[in-house]
C-alpha cells in the first residue's frame, strides 16, 4: 500500500534567514524568507515553523501565501538572534497544479550567523539557505 503512494520531491523551494538592515527602525534584522526558483507559481503555501532544543521549545507560528508567483520570494518573519540557539523548524506545503507538496527545512543551533552568510538564489541580498 505504502508503495503506490506519491510523494514528489521538492524542488527549487528553499528557505533563507537574512541579515538586513530596517529603514524604519535603523537596526539590523534577521528575516526569514521562501524563495520560490521554480518556473512555476506556488499556491497556498503553509508554512509552520517552531524552535526547539533538549529542554527549550519556542511557540509555533503558522504562515498563508494564497500565491508565491514563480521567480519570487517573501517574507515569513522577523527572528531575534536568540532563537538561532535552536533548531530552527521551517515546515512548508504548497500546491503546484494540482499536486500537493511538501518539505520540511531545518536550521541546526547555531549554524546562523555572519560568518556563514552566502549569495541568496533571486535576491539581492546574502543569507543562510536550506535546500
Amino acid at each position: 500500500m505504502k508503495k503506490d503512494i506519491d510523494i514528489p520531491n521538492v524542488e527549487n523551494v528553499y528557505i533563507a534567514i537574512v541579515n538586513e538592515y530596517n529603514d524604519i527602525y535603523k537596526t539590523q534584522d534577521w528575516n526569514a524568507y521562501i524563495i520560490n526558483d521554480k518556473a512555476v507559481d506556488l499556491e497556498m503555501v503553509l508554512i509552520v515553523t517552531s524552535g526547539y532544543s533538549e529542554d527549550k521549545m519556542t511557540s509555533i507560528f503558522r504562515k498563508k501565501l494564497e500565491l508565491l508567483p514563480k521567480k519570487s520570494y517573501a517574507k515569513i518573519e522577523l527572528m531575534q538572534e536568540d532563537l538561532f540557539a535552536l533548531n530552527n523548524q521551517f515546515k512548508v506545503s504548497f500546491f503546484e497544479g494540482n499536486k500537493m507538496f511538501d518539505k520540511t527545512y531545518l536550521f541546526r543551533k547555531n549554524t546562523v550567523h555572519l560568518k556563514a552568510l552566502q549569495p541568496l538564489p533571486l535576491m539581492k541580498a546574502r543569507g543562510v539557505l536550506v535546500k
